[in-house]
C-alpha cells in the first residue's frame, strides 16, 4: 500500500469574486464558528480594498489571510506600513506549515507595494507563531472580538 501523500500547498493572490467568498468561508468556519466571533465584527470596510491570499491544497482551499495598507504607520512608526489580519487555517491543515506560507506570501506582496512594516492583532494563542517570524510585541493586552489579543509589529525595511 503506497503511503499518503500530502498535497502541495500554494499560495495564490484572489483574483475574483468567487475566490474572495472562499477566503470568507473559511474565515466564517475558524472565526465565526470555532471561535464565536460575531459576524458584524468579522467582516469590515477593510475586506474591499484589502489584498487576500488562499492557501490551496489539492484545489481546496485550506487557509487565507489579508493585507491592508495603512493610511498612517502606527504611533512612533515612520514609513509606509501594512496591516496582516484574518489569518485562518482549518483546523486539520494547522501546524503542517499552511500559516507560515501565508504570512511569508503577504509579507513579500507588502515589500512589492513598498511597505516598511508589518503590524498585526495577535490572538495571545498565536503569538509565538509570529514572534517565531520576527514580529515583536507592542503594548499591552487587549481585548478584541472577546478574546486577548496583542499588537506586533516587524520593520520590512531598514528605515
Amino acid at each position: 500500500m503506497a503511503a499518503e501523500t500530502t498535497p502541495e500547498i500554494i499560495i495564490t493572490p484572489v483574483k475574483n469574486e468567487g475566490e474572495l467568498m472562499q477566503a470568507l468561508a473559511l474565515r466564517e468556519i475558524v472565526f465565526i464558528e470555532e471561535q464565536s466571533v460575531p459576524e458584524s465584527m468579522e467582516r469590515d470596510e477593510d475586506d474591499a480594498t484589502a489584498l487576500h491570499v488562499l492557501a490551496m491544497a489539492g484545489g481546496h482551499a485550506v487557509g487565507t489571510g489579508r493585507l491592508v495598507v495603512l493610511s498612517a504607520p502606527p504611533a512612533g512608526e515612520v514609513g509606509k506600513w501594512g496591516r496582516i489580519g484574518r489569518m485562518a487555517v482549518l483546523q486539520a491543515h494547522r501546524r503542517s506549515g499552511v500559516g507560515s506560507k501565508l504570512l511569508a506570501t503577504l509579507e513579500a506582496e507588502a515589500r512589492k507595494r513598498n511597505i516598511d512594516g508589518i503590524m498585526l492583532h495577535a490572538q495571545l494563542s498565536a503569538m509565538d507563531f509570529y514572534k517565531r517570524h520576527g514580529y515583536v510585541p507592542n503594548g499591552a493586552v487587549f481585548e478584541e472580538a472577546g478574546m486577548p489579543h496583542l499588537e506586533m509589529k516587524r520593520r520590512l525595511s531598514a528605515n
